[in-house]
């Protein structure tokens, strides 16, 4: 299937990022999935992750990503120059996960939410997974 990101399907900055994700992935190398649908609790429990996160995951080979080591390993697959924010694995962790956490706070504040989950263009359909066998 290849690698797997989970997202907040009710997040209009995390929708947004997932079609920012999508323009930038022309090797359409990315599935989608919303952390609220059947197949993201699924992988959620799989990882033993509290059903209730909202982080970005992903997952890819067999392992499981969240917060800023998520974001940064997505981006070391986008076109471009945003393969350049990789280098900010090598700052420490536990910084990179206090910003990514002090943002993600406030983006509902910030970005509002929607009552359900994004519903894909029939363009993008095809990137999103609603079972295993997607």
């Amino acid at each position: 299937m290849g690698p797997l990101i989970l997202f907040d399907g009710i997040c209009n900055f995390c929708n947004s990022s997932v079609n920012f994700i999508i323009r930038h992935d022309t090797k359409k190398k990315f599935k989608f999935a919303p952390l609220q649908s059947e197949i993201g609790q699924q992988y959620l429990a799989a990882f033993s992750l509290d059903s209730k996160l909202d982080s970005l995951i992903l997952i890819d080979e067999g392992r499981c990503y969240i917060e800023s080591d998520a974001v940064l390993r997505i981006s070391k697959h986008l076109d471009g120059l945003y393969k350049a924010l990789y280098i900010f694995i090598y700052i420490p962790k536990s910084w990179r996960n206090f910003l990514y956490r002090s943002f993600a706070r406030r983006r509902y504040q910030l970005f509002g939410k929607q009552e359900y989950c994004m519903f894909p263009t029939p363009e993008i359909k095809e990137r999103f997974i609603h079972s295993e066998q997607d």
